[in-house]
């Protein structure tokens, strides 16, 4: 399918592309467009320019605006990325990120503003507000260099 506007509710899709898409209570493989609208939608990857998802799913997702409302994402990939009440397992931004009240495995962007929010791995140059992080840069890297010691250790006893 292809137009310059979609209004799409309670339908399963394969590929949808237009310039303007609105999806409502919907399953789809993949979505491409510019300005993109998903509420209560299943999608395996989504790609466009500004990308809004409320209470929906997504494997990957991709645009220049993402932002999340009580949504999960898989892979979450923009140049300003926000998430509101959402659970991502990675969050990318090139440019800022802001996370509201949610859980990220690991988030990466020049600048975070975090409100009440929790982290595996966070990895940001500015980081503003309140986010529980489990691993900083510091202890990723000693947990890397203790697991590759131990898989290093393990694989000389394999050999014996």
């Amino acid at each position: 399918m292809e137009k310059d506007a979609l209004d799409i509710e309670q339908k399963h899709l394969d590929v949808v592309e237009a310039e303007f898409i609105n999806i409502k209570q919907s399953t789809v493989r993949a979505v491409d467009g510019g300005h993109v609208e998903l509420q209560q939608v299943g999608a395996v990857s989504v790609d466009g320019e500004r990308i809004e998802v409320t209470q929906g799913a997504s494997v990957l997702m991709h645009g220049s605006n993402l932002s999340l409302h009580q949504s999960i994402g898989v892979l979450a990939v923009g140049n300003t990325t926000d998430l509101n009440l959402s659970l991502s397992s990675v969050a990318v931004s090139t440019r800022e990120m802001t996370v509201n009240r949610s859980a990220v495995g690991t988030m990466m962007a020049r600048e975070i503003t975090a409100n009440n929010s929790t982290s595996l791995l966070m990895i940001g140059k500015q980081v503003n507000g309140t986010v529980t992080t489990l691993l900083d840069w510091r202890s990723a890297l000693a947990l890397g260099a203790v697991a590759g010691g131990v898989f290093g250790l393990l694989s000389l006893l394999k050999r014996r």
